[in-house]
């Protein structure tokens, strides 16, 4: 959908940071990843900008300032807080979770129960603010609604992708309903709609419409940020000779290890070494039981917890990362992969041809046989010779250059 920038800058904007609230202290997801780069990209322009998140106990509003204190405390840069008692007595909350919404509170310039938001944004934002979106978190009638009520507030909304309803048999018990009322109040409220790539507006798009108007929408790849690799972070379990190959991602159904699995399981113990890097995330209990079988001598090894250093050293030292999704909404661990230098074979789906283009080689991800053969072959050539055509990954700069003359 072609549209026209307004390319002025709004009197403010207002960023939700629910989701880094809630998930911080763990290992940033690609999805937090956008947000944390979202917040980065706001309080460093010379532009107001606030952000509203929803806690357990109601929801904070920050400024400009205290956005800006948040995010040196988030990402290491300033000291957190020790949580206060009120944290303290929440229950199933990590310690890191704890200071965070501590800080969040305390640099908050107002705080409401959820039937006081309305009021508490009237309050302190004036007309015309753009509220952003980038998490898929707080999608709720009552945000939704409340920022609808600031006059002229313009709603933009960062839809990742909509696998969840197309395919709910990859998904948790209970998420799909969730996620599909939250598609729909975003059709109901979105003045504007991001999309990490065609291909996601396309899908998104053909959702919406059984729903009703369809609001306009703007394609902006996702930036990545290179990150330094970190050697002296990895364990000990960690350590492997070259050549071996990797995988990244939660271990849930639609990331298709099982596939890789089986390519292991035919290559026998002669096999390289295979890592799969990633939490264990829902519906994979075969795969799970898989993995609790590996004997100490497998040649497939499962890491999890890993910082971004150590990651980025065991993707660049691979012979090459291995994708073999069902469905992605942009495909991170691809694009950071051939941005350090690994090669790349993956699913050939439309989201990664548009991507990566010519630079990764691309395989059909119901095919064990193809995998064992292309993986087999690529185990006995020097890496330097595996390499398709050289990549230049997407920017920040360049997708907040899109994105923020609409916003």
């Amino acid at each position: 959908m072609s549209i026209a920038s307004h390319k002025i800058s709004p009197p403010a904007r207002l960023l939700d940071f629910t989701r880094l609230l809630r998930r911080a202290g763990r290992v940033w997801t690609g999805v937090d990843r956008v947000e944390l780069a979202y917040m980065a990209e706001l309080v460093a322009r010379d532009e107001p900008v606030w952000g509203l998140a929803r806690t357990p106990l109601g929801y904070v509003l920050l400024d400009h300032a205290g956005l800006l204190e948040f995010h040196k405390r988030l990402t290491g840069a300033a000291q957190s807080s020790s949580p206060v008692l009120l944290s303290r007595l929440l229950r199933g909350m990590p310690d890191a979770a704890r200071c965070a919404l501590t800080d969040a509170r305390k640099l908050a310039v107002a705080r409401s129960l959820p039937r006081g938001l309305a009021r508490m944004l009237h309050r302190h934002l004036p007309a015309g603010t753009a509220y952003l979106n980038t998490g898929h978190s707080n999608l709720t009638q009552r945000v939704l609604g409340a920022v609808r009520a600031i006059p002229d507030a313009q709603i933009s909304i960062l839809i990742h992708d909509v696998i969840p309803l197309e395919y709910p048999q990859y998904q948790r018990a209970g998420t799909v309903d969730i996620f599909e009322r939250k598609m729909q109040r975003v059709g109901l409220h979105a003045d504007l709609i991001i999309y990490n790539s065609k291909d996601t507006q396309q899908r998104t798009e053909q959702v919406l419409a059984k729903w009703g108007a369809v609001p306009r929408g703007i394609v902006s790849h996702l930036g990545v940020i290179a990150q330094a690799t970190d050697v002296i972070d990895l364990p000990a379990v960690a350590t492997v000779e070259p050549p071996y190959f990797i995988t990244v991602g939660t271990i849930e159904p639609r990331k298709n290890h099982a596939l890789l699995l089986d390519v292991w399981e035919n290559l026998g113990p002669d096999a390289p070494m295979l890592l799969i890097c990633g939490g264990r995330g829902w519906n994979n209990d075969a795969v799970f039981a898989r993995l609790d079988a590996l004997g100490t001598n497998a040649r497939v090894r499962e890491l999890s917890g890993l910082s971004d250093g150590a990651l980025s050293a065991l993707i660049q030292g691979a012979q090459a990362l291995l994708f073999p999704s069902h469905a992605e909404g942009f495909g991170l661990p691809a694009v950071e992969a051939l941005q350090l230098g690994t090669p790349v074979l993956c699913s050939n789906i439309m989201t990664f041809r548009e991507i990566l283009a010519d630079s990764a080689v691309y395989l059909d991800h119901s095919s064990v046989t193809i995998w064992e053969s292309k993986i087999s072959d690529w185990s006995k050539q020097a890496r330097d010779t595996l390499r398709v055509h050289d990549f230049e990954a997407p920017t920040w700069a360049a997708h907040f250059k899109v994105v923020l003359s609409f916003t």
